[in-house]
């Protein structure tokens, strides 16, 4: 076969090619893992070996051990392989996690608050904002 194209996988196959490569993982719920992908299913139900939670706030961002970590494949928003060459070029300055967990916890307040000045302005205007709670999607 002369003309022979390349199959593209849109699949879970595609994955095959991270196997055992330091992976970024973005899941539904905002966090972001990195680990070794170890191996994955039909469902792109992944398992991360010397898996880290990351956690970026503002130019900083601190890191969270986590160990083996298994991804059930609904939740996985993003994933990429991680340029180990660059990883360590990062313009963000890390720090200990006790720190990027206060940091954090004053980012979620802050934006609580302005989201409840936010709906507390459209409601006054006559927008129905109370099912901002309860809709996810």
């Amino acid at each position: 076969m002369d003309n022979f194209i390349p199959q593209i996988f849109t699949t879970s196959a595609s994955l095959v090619d991270s196997v055992d490569r330091k992976l970024l993982v973005v899941l539904r719920d905002g966090r972001k893992l990195i680990g070794v992908l170890r191996s994955f299913d039909q469902f792109a139900n992944l398992v991360l070996q010397d898996t880290i939670e990351r956690i970026y706030v503002g130019d900083a961002y601190g890191d969270i051990p986590r160990g083996i970590f298994i991804i059930r494949g609904e939740n996985v928003v993003l994933l990429g392989e991680i340029d180990l060459d660059k990883e360590d070029e990062l313009p963000l300055r890390q720090v200990p996690v006790e720190e990027i967990l206060l940091a954090q916890r004053e980012e979620m307040e802050a934006r609580q608050r302005r989201e409840k000045l936010k709906n507390k302005l459209l409601h006054d205007q006559g927008f129905s904002v109370d099912f901002t709670e309860t809709d996810l999607y």
